[in-house]
């Protein structure tokens, strides 16, 4: 195990969050999101076979609707214009109530 300053541990984790809310910021408008609901962004390793070391992991939780896990199969910092597409149809696809844009 490779030893990691302190230093360089704070800088990735500023940069990590500050990628994930681009990514949020993105993922509310690309779902509709309204004010009320609420989007949680994770990135988790993956363990089965076939599955890529890292993905990314969005909960959406609409008001008034069970909380849905959508997958990403790369790592957040590699998430790009297409991904959030995808997942918006996905969502769009399964039936997802659509409560409007989010100014977030």
């Amino acid at each position: 195990m490779a030893f990691v300053s302190l230093k360089a541990w704070r800088a990735r984790s500023a940069e990590r969050a500050e990628i994930a809310s681009r990514l949020k910021q993105d993922l509310r408008l690309a779902l509709r999101l309204g004010e009320d609901d609420t989007l949680a962004v994770n990135e988790i390793a993956c363990t089965d076979p076939g599955c890529p070391d890292m993905e990314t992991i969005v909960l959406v939780m609409r008001a008034g609707a069970p909380t849905r896990a959508l997958r990403i199969r790369r790592p957040i910092d590699a998430v790009d214009a297409d991904d959030i597409a995808a997942l918006a149809e996905e969502d769009r696809s399964s039936g997802a109530p659509s409560t409007g844009v989010s100014t977030m």
